[in-house]
Order: structure tokens, then sequence, then C-alpha cells
């Protein structure tokens, strides 16, 4: 992801398509994606999005899945991300995820405002530009408000999401689930497996992968695990701070998951002794998270070698080696 905010009605909300769930809060209005037009974004700008003239249109760097743009107005600016190939479910995804972190009221995200499909094919979203400061903030900040954020977001439904999104460009499946360890045994290291073996005809990693699934559930003894609202793919490249240096987290695969599963990503987001410090004086570390720490980093990996190949498929054995040794599995 990149830079984004700008001056925009606070009222203005995004809403989904027919066919996806409704968000639960009343204070969301309806919404629909946009109707095709020659040019639809530049169609909602000036219109549901207040604007008059749009001053400059100025491409964004950062992403290598969407293309982004800053589209200044004389109103302020919006961020715009459009995918040629990608039809709209995947910005609608990330659109319900960032209303989901926005209406905790703790960690800053961009606010979406519009998506809909592009008239040659593909997709965009409209959301609030943010222009960043000069670093991602500060550590304890970031971890106390991540933590915050955590503690607000619950989820009646058990573990999962409304609607299916994508991890990079990885589906990401969250049909609802009552038990975190099916949940996270099926949804996310059973189908990372599972497209290992469909992808490179991987038996190996797959066999021994389900071996683990299987065999995870004493990591889990004596421990209640409440559906908390996480980020999904928190590293360093979603992680930013505002001009004055509030921390802001961007481009989300939001799902209702154990709080311990947000730190998957750690391995290149560079959290410090700060940041876990500040995180667990408002989310207390639970009994066994030291021995739980590589099974988490283990669906991302799996997603790093799905995505991009054989570099990391020996991290992501060697964990599953070592819990398989571990467990006596």
């Amino acid at each position: 992801m990149v830079a984004h905010v700008g001056a925009m009605p606070s009222s203005s909300f995004f809403a989904s398509l027919p066919r996806l769930p409704r968000f639960s809060s009343t204070k969301n209005k309806p919404f629909v994606v946009a109707a095709m037009s020659d040019d639809p974004v530049r169609e909602w700008i000036l219109s549901e999005g207040k604007a008059t003239q749009i001053t400059r249109i100025s491409p964004v760097g950062g992403g290598c899945i969407n293309r982004a743009t800053r589209y200044n107005t004389d109103t302020g600016s919006f961020f715009v991300k459009t995918n040629r190939s990608i039809g709209p479910s995947m910005f609608e995804g990330e659109a319900l995820g960032l209303n989901a972190m926005f209406e905790t009221k703790s960690i800053r995200v961009p606010k979406p405002f519009k998506v809909g499909p592009l008239p040659t094919g593909g997709s965009y979203i409209i959301m609030e530009f943010i222009e960043f400061g000069a670093s991602r903030g500060d550590q304890s900040t970031l971890g106390r408000k991540l933590a915050e954020m955590h503690k607000a977001g619950k989820s009646e439904k058990g573990f999962g999401f409304d609607v299916d999104n994508t991890i990079g460009s990885t589906p990401q499946i969250n049909t609802w689930t009552s038990d975190w360890i099916q949940f996270y045994g099926e949804h996310r290291l059973g189908f990372q497996l599972k497209l290992a073996q469909d992808q490179y005809g991987d038996r190996s990693i797959y066999e021994k992968g389900q071996r683990l699934v299987k065999s995870m559930g004493p990591l889990f003894d004596n421990l209640v695990i409440e559906p908390c609202l996480l980020h999904g793919d928190l590293w360093s490249g979603n992680i930013s701070s505002d001009k004055n240096g509030e921390p802001v987290i961007l481009d989300p695969a939001c799902y209702y998951g154990h709080n311990e599963a947000e730190f998957g990503m750690s391995w290149c987001a560079s959290f410090g002794g700060a940041f876990y410090n500040a995180y667990f004086e408002v989310m207390p570390k639970q009994p066994g998270y030291e021995k739980r720490k590589d099974l988490y980093l283990l669906y991302h990996y799996l997603n790093h070698y799905n995505l991009f190949g054989s570099g990391y498929r020996s991290s992501a054995m060697s964990i599953i080696d070592d819990y398989l040794r571990i467990l006596n599995a």
C-alpha cells in the first residue's frame, strides 16, 4: 500500500453489494457498487465527493498488486486504487475491513468511500487520503492502539468475517466458525497447504502440515480465545503514521480471530520491545504465548511460498517439523 487522506465529509460511508451482508452497525448507510460510466472515479469525486474540480492526478508508488493514484481536488485529496484484472470483490472485502476497524475508534485507518467496476474490466476503490509523516511513528503508541482495536472489535458470530477477502492476492476464506482451532486449521493452514500441493505438487509439506493441523490442539490447552478484529496482514509496508505522528495501518485482510495471530507477519514488521510492552499492557499475554508464536508465522510463510515461490518453503517446513517434534506427532 502507499500514502493516503484529505478533506472529506465524515458522514460519507461505504456500502456493500446487495449480495454481500450489510454492516451490522445501524450507523452505516446501505450502499451499492457504483454504476458503470466512462470514468466512474471522476464521476464520484465530482458528485458524491463534493468536489467541483480535479486539479491534479498523480501516481503513488509502493504497491505490487494494484495501481495507486492520488486525486487532488478543490475540496481535498482522495486515494484511489485500481486493478485492471480483478472484479470489485477484492476491494469490497478491503472496504468492509477498513470500516470495521474505523468503527472501533482506536487506531487510524483510511476511511473507504466507494467501490465499483471499471468500464474496461477490473475495479476501483476510493478512500480517504492520509498525508504520511516522516516515520512509522512511536512503537509504544502503535502497540497500545492496536491492542485497543483488538479489545474493542469483538464478534458474536465466532471466528471469521462477513465476506471472504484476500491476503496479498491469495483468497482468504472467512466462513464463520465457532471454534478457533478448527477455523485456523481449516481456513488458514489447511487452505494454504492444499494450495501448495495443487500449485507445486508439494505432497511432503501438505502431508506434514496436515499432521500438524490434527495435532496442534495441546498448544491451546487451558486457553479461552475471544474473537478479536484483526488487521490480518500487519507488516512494515502496511504501517505508517500521519503528519501528527499518530499510527496508521493500511491494506487489511480483516477477520475476527485470536489476537496473537496478528503478529504472524512480525518477521517483516520490525516490532520492538516498546511495541509489545504497550500492547500487552492493554491485552495481557496469555499462557503458552511463546509456544504458539511460530504457529501464527506459519500461515504467512505458507502464503509467501504460494505467492512468491520456493524461497519461503524452507522456513515453513522448518516450523512444521519443529512442531511435529514438540508434539510427538
